[in-house]
């Protein structure tokens, strides 16, 4: 615990002008002490962490951190920025900068330690004592709870000290259980669920239906790396409830696992806050309670908003626990006032990311199947009635037909988890229903993402009407599926469903229609568009486009050639960045370097994110490169007339394409383009004097002094 920071590890006159460099300088410092193995390695570990979610919080904090391979021991950096550094906080930058390393098997009890301090930044006394301190020791014993903080009159004990020598006063995590205080009206609410149970048991007699007792709230707390945001989140929440005169307590689902919140707790409580951005677990304890679910830093930021929207939700008698949103990383639909086109956009993507795996399977097990058994293997009657296990044309028959089946499953599944995404697992069978009603009435693609919009429309809208108690429990169950089944399938099969069949039909004969020109430009479109975010939503419906076409028994040449044109772009970044890294090494940093090697496993596999470390490091080179490479072979792939009948699979399904040898020359030739172009943008870039993060060299010497090196844009 006295280790985890010292000295050498506080720069009070941190002198970085962006987060990148403030993260190196903490972190140059921890490779100093041989807390940290490899810069290189650890500072794309907390970049990583941070294109996640920025780590500003407001008040003038930052904490960056990560769980990383490169960290010998659990080891805290701390610096003070006299002009304030931009970590992505609303109310402007952080002049207080706190560089958590956790090792990738960090013990329960350093997590625990490491938690700790994010509860006490949360604290105003503490943060005021760093604000002013003037000796690198002095801050160091504070952060470490070696030297109380007398700011305001009162102790605030160190944010590494353990829970239980925190005042209960100090707004800190107090798992003894004590209470806020006499006159406090309200119980005090602890994060530490076994305490948190026993607090709040004692106060269980008067529940009943008492109107003078406090609301009580539930909450769970989680973020990706579950050592900071995780924490802060449940102490903001709590502190909030104080105040308002509000019970809440906080299950933490931090790295250190969690201790699950006594079902006593939970069936007493009033409503249910979610402030997580991972899934959060075992969700279905809270069905029936009315919810807010938001991200881990709206928990922060405005807890007092948060506590005031639950409580109108079970003022109304809303029941959406078991409906809200975020069980999985694409379903989630932000933050409160996040615009329409980004909250479709990720309903969207949930029915798409369940999907593909179906059309991966289905699409290569027909494949398989036609080059077993030849192209007419799809007019062999079932292997039901006729299987030779000697005779190849069986077996092709065997996998031709499981990947039918397989197949069948796309709309279904397509326009089932788009309302999942929407309303959870209520939305699961009116959107399953209406997917199939899609393929009963040849509405096809376009029908089952109707149909998934629908079905999460129609259970959001049932889920606003005010239940009585006494039916809340049945409602996911029995009741929203039954009343969102019928008026989904209603409307499919009167309303929209031939409309939407008539246009699926028109689509298809355009496809079938393409030639010359036109289908040039298509495939040109269709790499710009797979190259554009490698394997975010543009590169997904550029892919769903090309696999919604040949996810039919007797896919169009046209369909076929589409998909032949997506997967050559979608191969081309990665190969793309690995070729130029083995060319030009000298332009990239050694990480880069490493990446470049596995660059070339991903990038033939088909596997487009296997360029994302690079765009990451340098968009406004990578990626415009990357689109140039990827229209190239799009309008190559297409002017070839390559054909593809396997959704997935890269270099390793080539004896199924069709004009194979002129293919992978349009891969080739889009490959060379973009690897040029990184190679001519990245060698124009000019040097340039400052302390912005280190360029293509190999790392910046653990001291103060700053050389020239190239800065990326």
């Amino acid at each position: 615990m006295s280790d985890m920071i010292n000295a050498d590890l506080v720069d009070l006159d941190l002198s970085a002008d962006t987060k990148e460099a403030a993260a190196r300088a903490l972190a140059e410092r921890m490779v100093a002490l041989g807390r940290v193995t490899d810069l290189e390695g650890f500072l794309a570990d907390v970049a990583a962490r941070e294109a996640q979610m920025p780590t500003g919080l407001d008040g003038g904090i930052g904490i960056p951190h990560c769980r990383s391979e490169h960290v010998t021991e659990p080891t805290l950096a701390f610096g003070r920025s006299a002009a304030g550094i931009d970590f992505g906080a609303a109310d402007g930058p952080a002049d207080l900068i706190f560089l958590i390393a956790a090792p990738a098997g960090a013990d329960d009890a350093h997590l625990t330690i490491l938690s700790s301090l994010a509860r006490q930044l949360m604290n105003a006394e503490f943060t005021d004592a760093l604000r002013s301190v003037d000796d690198a020791s002095a801050a160091a014993a504070l952060i470490r709870g070696d030297e109380p903080s007398t700011a305001g009159g009162h102790t605030t004990a160190g944010a590494t000290a353990p829970p239980a020598a925190a005042e209960s006063g100090s707004g800190s995590d107090s798992d003894s259980g004590s209470g806020s205080g006499p006159g406090s009206g309200s119980a005090d609410s602890v994060a530490v669920p076994a305490a948190a149970s026993a607090g709040a048991a004692t106060g269980t007699d008067d529940a009943g239906a008492g109107a003078d007792r406090p609301f009580r709230i539930v909450a769970v707390t989680s973020c990706p790396t579950g050592i900071a945001h995780t924490y802060m989140a449940a102490e903001s929440l709590e502190n909030a409830g104080r105040e308002a005169g509000v019970e809440v307590v906080v299950e933490t689902q931090g790295s250190a696992g969690f201790t699950r919140l006594d079902p006593a707790v939970i069936a007493a409580a009033d409503g249910v806050i979610f402030a997580h951005d991972v899934p959060v677990r075992e969700k279905d304890r809270f069905a029936g309670k009315p919810t807010v679910d938001t991200g881990v830093k709206a928990a922060i930021n405005r807890p007092a908003e948060l506590i005031t929207e639950v409580r109108g939700r079970a003022e109304r008698g809303e029941a959406t626990a078991s409906a809200a949103p975020g069980g999985t990383p694409v379903e989630r639909t932000g933050e409160p006032g996040e615009g329409y086109g980004t909250k479709l956009r990720k309903w969207l993507m949930s029915g798409v990311s369940y999907m593909v795996p179906f059309v991966a399977a289905g699409g290569l097990l027909i494949a398989l199947g036609f080059a077993i058994g030849g192209y007419e293997i799809n007019k062999a009657p079932s292997v039901m009635d006729h299987f030779v296990w000697t005779q190849a044309d069986s077996w092709g028959a065997l996998l031709f037909q499981i990947g039918g089946v397989a197949f069948g499953f796309l709309v279904p599944v397509l326009a089932g988890y788009i309302a999942y995404g929407m309303a959870d697992r209520p939305g699961l069978v009116p959107g399953f229903v209406g997917g199939a009603i899609s393929l009963t009435i040849s509405a096809g693609f376009l029908g089952g993402l109707a149909a998934g919009l629908i079905a999460g429309g129609v259970v959001i809208a049932i889920q606003k009407v005010r239940i009585p108690a006494a039916l809340r429990g049945i409602m996911p169950v029995v009741v929203i599926p039954l009343i969102s089944s019928a008026v989904v399938g209603f409307l499919m099969f009167v309303v929209i469903g031939k409309p939407i069949a008539q246009a699926q039909k028109g689509m298809t004969d355009w496809l079938n229609g393409l030639t010359g020109t036109n289908a040039v430009l298509l495939g040109a479109l269709l790499g710009l568009m797979m190259c554009f975010d490698l394997g975010g939503p543009v590169n997904k419906v550029a892919y769903t486009f090309a696999t919604a076409g040949i996810a039919v028994a007797n896919p169009g040449d046209s369909a076929m050639k589409i998909m032949a044109a997506v997967m050559a772009a979608g191969m081309v970044p990665p190969l793309a960045m690995a070729l130029a890294t083995t060319v030009r090494g000298k332009l990239f940093n050694r990480t880069e370097r490493e990446n470049g090697k596995a660059a070339w496993v991903l990038g033939a596999s088909f596997i487009s994110e296997g360029a994302i470390p690079f765009a990451a490091a340098d968009p406004l080179r990578v990626i415009p490169a990357s689109m140039a490479g990827g229209a190239v072979t799009g309008a190559l792939s297409m002017t070839f007339g390559a054909t593809l009948r396997a959704p997935h699979g890269g270099i390793f399904v080539v004896p199924l394409i069709g004009n194979p040898f002129l293919y992978l020359i349009a891969i080739a030739a889009g490959v060379c383009v973009t690897a040029a172009l990184v190679i001519v943008l990245k060698g124009l870039r000019k040097p340039a004097t400052g302390a912005g993060p280190a360029g293509p060299g190999e790392g910046t010497p653990a001291s103060s002094t700053r050389t020239k090196q190239p800065v990326a844009a």
